[in-house]
């Protein structure tokens, strides 16, 4: 079995990948739901266990973690997901069951055969260096050998493009044959839909050069009798106004920052209240509980706010556990959160003009753009790999303060199915109509061991 995750994907985009939409005509196409918050790391949690994030505990890309005092993002431990997987399910009645997991997330440590996920060499003078984690140790050289090193600056940033998510698909191709299940994840219809929107030409124009990557793999699969099933975690919707909660937090006096001579940080620990800000949903974490009712009365009135979910509102939207916000945060469908906190652009952390995913608390999709107000930005980041390259210490100061050229976002429930995510399978009648995001781990358990009608 191929699963493939094709971030992004949308019944309107869908018609413009004549191959990827073969795997319909051949078997069949399935509206499919999400859960919030609809961003990766949570819905990707939500296929593998069948548990809503209340119960897996993935809340989001990352959260708060409370026993460290850190806002953190981008964890890679496998440990961070509750519940059994797919394949461990599967493994009870077929034992010896193989699988790789091709950069799906939450994948370091897991109990998959194979694994490959990004991995940046971090070195100790500051450089950061293209790589990945595998899983067993010499697939790593192996794999730079036959289709080279893992272009992580094609993967995300302001070079992301086609070429990762081209790697990627080399990767399960060599890997298919020998494992039951390959779970492939291909990030590229993120980047253009949230640069320039869901509804332009460059939208389409992903959509073809994805479809035009997958097309080997697929008919690797079809030669094989290999069955398919490829779905997405969320669609991307326009985007037009950045709600910058966090500074309003600190305009009220309930967010704080120290500053040292990189800017002015976070500070999580005198904090009244902060939030961990991702797409559209962000986690408002409170202090004190005799602050929550004046926290959310404040949100409640900020433009751009949709939803201020309180404990009970947490569980009605499936998100009750111990890492979420006192308070979670759903944007207006044209709106989405900033993490920005200072309130002068001179005093920003160094960080935030740099793509640098773990530092920053809150997703930024800005790390999308050269700064559009730099006129030499590009020859800036040249001057800056080669002074790294010589061994000189230097900032890659390439990425705008200014939020305004996001053009796409996600994370909300899709009000319209268009324009949410679509499930689709090769094998006829194996899905029906409507599949939750909760039920997609027993349609891979019942292809795997046989069942090819809905239970």
């Amino acid at each position: 079995m191929l699963v493939l995750d094709v971030v992004g994907l949308t019944p309107r985009l869908l018609e413009h990948m004549p191959r990827l939409r073969r795997v319909a005509e051949q078997g069949g196409r399935s509206t499919l739901g999400t859960v919030l918050p609809a961003v990766t790391c949570s819905v990707q949690s939500t296929f593998l266990t069948g548990l809503l994030p209340q119960e897996h505990g993935v809340v989001g890309n990352g959260w708060f973690f409370r026993d460290l005092g850190e806002p953190l993002l981008w964890r890679q431990h496998h440990r961070l997901v509750a519940g059994e997987k797919v394949w461990e399910t599967i493994r009870r009645e077929r034992p010896g069951y193989r699988v790789a997991n091709v950069c799906w997330w939450y994948a370091m440590g897991s109990t998959a055969d194979t694994t490959i996920t990004p991995r940046p060499v971090y070195h100790a003078d500051g450089r950061k260096d293209p790589d990945c984690w595998t899983w067993p140790p010499e697939l790593h050289d192996e794999l730079e050998a036959e289709i080279g090193p893992f272009p992580l600056f094609t993967y995300w940033g302001p070079t992301a493009g086609i070429a990762s998510s081209r790697w990627i698909v080399a990767a399960a191709r060599r890997l298919l044959p020998d494992h039951d299940m390959t779970l492939v994840y291909v990030p590229h219809l993120d980047y253009d839909l949230q640069r320039f929107g869901p509804d332009g030409p460059e939208a389409v124009a992903a959509a073809r050069a994805v479809d035009e990557v997958l097309a080997p793999l697929l008919e690797d699969a079809e030669r094989t009798g290999t069955t398919v099933v490829a779905l997405s975690e969320y669609g991307i919707t326009a985007a037009r106004r950045p709600v910058d909660v966090n500074r309003a937090l600190r305009r009220a006096g309930l967010l704080h920052v120290h500053t040292n001579a990189t800017g002015e940080l976070l500070d999580p620990w005198t904090s009244r209240a902060f939030a961990v800000a991702d797409h559209q949903v962000a986690h408002v974490y409170v202090h004190d509980p005799d602050d929550v009712a004046e926290v959310a009365e404040l949100l409640t009135e900020l433009p751009g706010v949709d939803q201020v979910l309180d404990a009970a509102g947490r569980r009605a939207a499936g998100l009750d556990h111990d890492r979420a916000g006192d308070l979670v945060l759903v944007a207006e469908p044209d709106a989405w959160f900033t993490y920005y906190y200072w309130l002068d652009d001179a005093l920003a952390p160094d960080f935030a003009r740099s793509v640098e995913i773990h530092k920053k608390p809150g997703f930024d999709p800005a790390e999308l753009f050269w700064d559009p107000g730099d006129r030499w930005v590009k020859g800036r980041a040249l001057l800056h790999v080669l002074r790294k390259k010589t061994g000189l210490r230097s900032t890659m100061r390439v990425v705008p303060l200014d939020p305004a050229p996001v053009s796409g976002t996600h994370g909300r429930l899709p009000a319209d199915p268009a324009d949410g995510p679509v499930l689709l399978c090769s094998v006829p009648g194996a899905a029906p109509p409507q599949v939750a995001a909760t039920e997609v781990r027993d349609l891979l358990v019942r292809l795997a061991l046989g069942a090819r009608v809905p239970a």
